[in-house]
């Protein structure tokens, strides 16, 4: 079972290279801007999408400038100078959703990361969104039901991603 499992994930992520690449570039540019200026990046994360912002503010390599978001409340801190990345499992998580409008108020620029379910959520709101391409189970049961949505797992290769992307754009400004 691990061994499908993980040959399902190894092919999530070809995939997610393959579809995302330009919107990666893209992300990783738009937060950029906050890190190379006055800026802070901060990330949200709905549900097991809270790995994420840890990753990045308490991890290991910490993305330079991060700090976490947690509530569409603390939007009204924000200043012009911020970025935001927002992680969501669906394009159409409430919470998620409610801080994508209250950063739309404030005129503040941000990557979404989700699912895409229905247009309209995440996707159409997002200056870019990345779409995790997960709407089902990776594996099959008996029953023909799927499971296994290692939703987290792709938004932390998503995450890498914008990150590794931003350190090479920083790298390259400090020059």
């Amino acid at each position: 079972m691990l061994k499908m499992f993980t040959t399902q994930v190894t092919g999530l992520f070809n995939r997610l290279l393959e579809k995302e690449e330009f919107a990666i570039e893209d992300s990783a540019r738009l937060l950029a801007q906050a890190a190379a200026g006055e800026g802070s990046i901060y990330i949200y994360g709905s549900a097991e999408m809270n790995a994420i912002p840890y990753e990045a503010t308490e991890g290991a390599e910490p993305l330079n400038g991060a700090v976490r978001l947690q509530s569409a409340e603390q939007v009204s801190k924000l200043t012009p100078a911020d970025r935001v990345l927002i992680f969501a499992r669906q394009s159409t998580d409430t919470e998620a959703v409610a801080i994508a409008e209250e950063l739309i108020k404030k005129d503040l620029s941000f990557v979404a990361v989700s699912t895409i379910i229905d247009d309209g959520g995440l996707d159409a709101l997002a200056d870019v969104h990345i779409d995790l391409r997960i709407k089902k189970g990776m594996l099959p049961d008996e029953n023909g039901e799927r499971f296994g949505q290692p939703t987290s797992m792709a938004a932390l290769f998503i995450y890498y991603g914008i990150k590794f992307t931003i350190d090479e754009m920083m790298a390259e400004y400090e020059e």
